[in-house]
């Protein structure tokens, strides 16, 4: 089978739930992986939403998930190591786009042939995605949509 990533929470092309959006609890969904590929030593996880009005959104940039894991709990995204997003924090923030059209957001999951990733300071989550994609092995990526 091929390297995939699923959520409980949600199936691919499918609404994400309320809890995980900004006016919800704003906590980042359970995640999980499997079929990644050999020789995998970490992972990076990068949330976009290509549909924003001023372009590619970034939404959370974690890095450092260890080559063992092949799940991430609900609200995982206040305790994995991140770099800033693209509301200027670090950690996950979830779906919140303007009233209008549906939102796609691309959760993309890295399979890094090196367990620890040099991150620049004060990195943001397009940076970490350009540190690790010459460490990439493959990616898995999963669609959750919301429209207000």
């Amino acid at each position: 089978m091929p390297f995939a990533l699923t959520s409980p929470a949600f199936d691919n092309g499918q609404p994400i739930p309320a809890v995980y959006r900004c006016a919800g609890e704003n906590v980042s969904p359970p995640l999980a992986w499997h079929d990644a590929p050999a020789g995998t030593e970490s992972f990076v996880l990068v949330i976009e939403d290509p549909d924003a009005p001023a372009g590619t959104f970034r939404h959370w940039g974690a890095y450092g998930i260890p080559a063992n894991a092949s799940s991430l709990p609900q609200g995982a995204g206040r305790t994995l190591r991140s770099v800033r997003n693209d509301f200027g924090r670090a950690g996950y923030d979830g779906p919140c786009p303007p009233p209008g059209a549906p939102h796609h957001y691309h959760f993309r999951l890295a399979a890094l042939r090196v367990a620890e990733l040099a991150v620049p300071p004060g990195a943001d989550a397009a940076a970490l995605w350009r540190a690790a994609e010459p460490y990439a092995l493959g990616e898995a990526d999963l669609i959750g949509t919301f429209r207000r």
